[in-house]
């Protein structure tokens, strides 16, 4: 059941629809123009039928369901497409493609991962790729290492568009938090497939350990600690436990911050943020911590370095963590001074530059399918 058919919006002049999957995400939201009224019209997010009583569980997206776009098709001009298509079966996907090219709707992909964080083997997420970036009639990607790998697997060409910030405009210049000494994160969430922590952990706390007035703080979610927990697991709750006993972290354990908790953490209770990710692609938690001023260390597998230049450390799926390297970026980071954060005048102007380049790629894209 694909629920009610939208209908189709009376047009402004001039104006772009886009059923954009999803819409709610910040991402998404940050590509609209926040200053004048924008030319690209994006379509709220259908709820799900039914919809969960629980508004922060996640669902698949209902634009992406073929029998979706084949009852709406009429409501907007572009389908472009972000995330949320991690569980769909191939075949879907091909339908999915089918049925735009079958009622003349252009596809945008931004290509966000090119190795999915969520999935512990890459293949399934290649194979979604491998029908996607083929069918898209146009590719957005966040970086230029991105567009390159796209570039040699596929052989097409990604026009590369920064990531738009993340925290909100209004509230992106609050000062920071005075401390004495340094906060070094390590935030492990619900140890999604592309976090192997205890290698991590255990050398930034070594070498924490020989620097003054520098603390190793650990969060991770309860889910993960508690025995009863979705994601519990036993050796990891155990090993931190005893480190925090050892004197050798702070351990905190909560559910996951609500974006205001996100944005307070990175701004006012830690300086370095360490990401134990050992395959990806890109970061908006990195980017949030450009937005606030907050120093990155982060692993030279994926793209996470392109988005801004930072230490990077050795680690990836293959070889695990290089514990040399991963020490000297973590010393680097705390003795270097404080990154200089972009503030709200040249996000901006950023978030203006990206509402027009993603009009222009709305435009080509339907002057292709259009002929």
């Amino acid at each position: 059941m694909t629920g009610p058919v939208l209908a189709r919006k009376p047009p402004r002049d001039g104006v772009v629809t886009v059923a954009s999957v999803p819409e709610g995400h910040a991402y998404v939201r940050h590509l609209s123009d926040p200053v004048e009224r924008d030319r690209v019209d994006r379509l709220p997010d259908p709820r799900p039928v039914p919809a969960p009583s629980d508004p922060s569980v996640w669902w698949p997206p209902r634009m992406i369901d073929p029998a979706w776009v084949a009852d709406n098709h009429r409501s907007f001009d572009v389908f472009h497409l972000h995330f949320g298509f991690d569980a769909q079966p191939v075949e879907d996907l091909r339908a999915l493609v089918d049925t735009l090219r079958r009622n003349g709707i252009p596809l945008v992909q931004t290509v966000h991962d090119l190795r999915n964080p969520h999935h512990p083997r890459r293949n399934e997420h290649d194979r979604h790729l491998d029908v996607l970036i083929p069918a898209a009639d146009e590719l957005v990607t966040l970086t230029r290492g991105a567009a390159d790998e796209i570039a040699r697997r596929w052989g097409r060409e990604a026009t590369v568009l920064p990531h738009p910030h993340v925290v909100d405009l209004p509230s992106i210049d609050a000062p920071r938090a005075a401390r004495a000494g340094t906060v070094v994160g390590i935030h492990l969430k619900s140890l999604r497939a592309n976090v192997d922590p205890l290698p991590v952990v255990d050398t930034v706390a070594a070498a924490v350990a020989g620097c003054d007035d520098v603390v190793l703080r650990v969060d991770v979610h309860r889910d993960v600690m508690d025995p009863g927990g979705e994601n519990h697991d036993a050796e990891v709750a155990s090993r931190l436990r005893q480190a925090e006993r050892d004197g050798l972290l702070r351990l905190e354990v909560h559910d996951l911050f609500s974006d205001e908790e996100l944005f307070t953490y990175l701004r006012d209770e830690i300086d370095v943020s360490v990401l134990p990710y050992r395959f990806g692609t890109h970061s908006g938690w990195a980017e949030a911590c450009h937005d606030l001023g907050t120093a990155v260390v982060a692993p030279d597998c994926g793209y996470y370095r392109d988005q801004h230049p930072c230490p990077t450390y050795g680690n990836n799926e293959v070889d695990g963590v290089d514990a040399a390297s991963l020490a000297d970026a973590v010393v680097t980071a705390c003795r270097a001074a404080p990154p200089a954060r972009p503030g709200r005048n040249r996000r901006t102007a950023e978030r203006l530059a990206l509402a027009r380049e993603h009009e222009r790629i709305y435009r080509r894209a339907l002057d292709r399918v259009r002929g």
